[in-house]
């Protein structure tokens, strides 16, 4: 069984490269973002994988921490792309508001 699992992991290793590559040649900004997120679930993916095979559940910690960066780096992309204060219901402006509930200004 340990065998099937070092498998797998060297499959999703083979993706995290892919991933790293293109995080390394782009294109744009959101191709690269959406390359770290992989190489954060393939990453969770091996340690789990790897906790699985030795025993060894304190990986799992580590794998949640992995998972948990990789979603706050998700959300800090998010806000560095979007324009200032775009999206934070805390920096709108009483005009802002009226517009969005549809009353006139």
């Amino acid at each position: 069984m340990s065998s099937w699992y070092l498998l797998v992991a060297t499959g999703l290793l083979l993706t995290i490269a892919g991933a790293l590559w293109r995080v390394w040649r782009g294109p744009e900004q959101a191709d690269r973002m959406m390359a770290a997120q992989l190489v954060g679930t393939g990453g969770v993916g091996v340690i789990l994988l790897l906790a699985a095979m030795s025993g060894d559940w304190a990986m799992l910690d580590v794998a949640l921490v992995l998972a948990l960066l990789a979603a706050l780096a998700a959300i800090a992309f998010v806000k560095s792309t979007r324009g200032e204060g775009e999206g934070d219901p805390e920096d709108d402006t009483p005009e802002d508001r009226a517009s969005e509930d549809g009353a006139p200004r």
